[in-house]
């Protein structure tokens, strides 16, 4: 056996590996599909059945109306638009102070704004929320929006600053002798640069945003504000007998996710791959 065929036969059992990996990832992901399109008697038939039949498209209809869900989604949809919004301008602004200002005690601060990752969510819960408490801010969105406005996290405040560092300096030292500032620097020129490295932070911001659950099951408690993370387990709650509705309810609410991820596949592939580690 020569080289060219041993390695053909590796390739051919990785992809196949890879295949029957990505099938066992999707099992969940089709019976959600299946169990949410099938009538009531249905769901719990043995032995399952994966295609339906009859395909009830009335369960979406249903489901959703069960419950005040089209309010969940406009509260979701306010606090994830306020967050992406927050965290793009104020992590490229500090992502741009720490790669190409110098400051005083530049690099130390950067130190202690990495190090913030190291803290587990769990350490800082208690005393967060005692001072949102005192600020008179529970059951209000501002809990859940406010940090986006305040340096848009250690992480992608890191990665910004990573891409920003591999851009050539003559491109800023050209816009100054024209007479820019730092600020016109940063909003004419660098912006337009980083463009692939904001739709990756996008992507995740919009991800974690929508799907969270346990910042609005600590802030919010009133049913008009509640998001769809908390209406999902509120419907489970009261409805969970009800599989074919959950599952068609479920569907709806990580379908803004899915169509995110594949029409935006490209700008995340090529933001990963375009951003430094240059340090």
């Amino acid at each position: 056996m020569n080289r060219r065929t041993s390695q053909l036969i590796v390739s051919i059992l990785t992809y196949a590996l890879l295949c029957l990996g990505s099938v066992g990832m999707l099992l969940p992901f089709l019976w959600m599909v299946s169990t949410s399109l099938k009538a009531a008697d249905k769901v719990m038939a043995y032995p399952p059945q994966w295609i339906p039949n009859p395909v009830v498209w009335r369960n979406f209809i249903d489901g959703w109306n069960s419950l005040p869900f089209s309010l969940y989604l406009k509260n979701t949809c306010f606090i994830t638009a306020t967050v992406i919004i927050g965290v793009l301008f104020t992590a490229s602004m500090a992502g741009y102070a720490f790669a190409r200002l110098k400051w005083p005690g530049r690099d130390l601060v950067f130190i202690f704004t990495l190090a913030t990752m190291m803290l587990p969510v769990q350490v800082t819960m208690i005393p967060v929320f005692l001072m949102f408490r005192n600020l008179g801010w529970l059951n209000t969105f501002l809990p859940l929006t406010i940090g986006a406005w305040l340096g848009g996290g250690a992480f992608n405040i890191f990665l910004l600053r990573q891409f920003l560092m591999t851009i050539p300096l003559e491109l800023e030292d050209a816009a100054r002798i024209d007479g820019c500032g730092s600020f016109a620097i940063y909003w004419r020129i660098m912006l337009p640069l980083i463009k692939p490295c904001l739709a990756v932070i996008a992507i995740f911001t919009f991800i974690g945003t929508w799907n969270d659950f346990m910042g609005p099951l600590i802030y919010l408690t009133t049913p008009d504000m509640l998001t769809l993370a908390l209406g999902l387990q509120f419907f489970h709650g009261h409805y969970g007998v009800t599989l074919h509705y959950l599952m068609a309810v479920s569907l709806l609410v990580i379908a803004p996710c899915l169509l995110l991820f594949f029409f935006a596949q490209k700008y995340f592939i090529s933001g990963i791959a375009l951003t430094g580690i240059k340090g």
